[in-house]
């Protein structure tokens, strides 16, 4: 049996890996490592700590993506005013 492959999922993969990515083309190798291990050590928890008391998937993704746009809305103000 073949697992099922989740596209949700996926594209939120994709999505942070974009992310990390682009914070480390356009600010170095410390904003790429934030982002890539900064976000794992703030999503992992806070998703396990929604699923563990309310059990609800779509709370779940909610907190995931918000998560994941208010890093990528603060990497675009943080680049914007870096720049000269």
């Amino acid at each position: 049996m073949t697992p099922k492959l989740h596209a949700e999922a996926l594209i939120f993969c994709l999505a942070w890996a974009a992310l990390a990515t682009l914070a480390f083309v356009r600010a170095g190798y410390l904003a790429g490592s934030v982002m890539s291990v900064g976000l794992l050590l703030l999503i992992m928890p806070a998703s396990s700590l929604v699923l563990d008391r309310t059990g609800d998937l779509a709370r779940e993704r909610q907190v995931r993506w918000g998560l994941l746009s208010f890093s990528a809305l603060g990497l675009a103000i943080w680049l914007s005013t870096s720049q000269n």
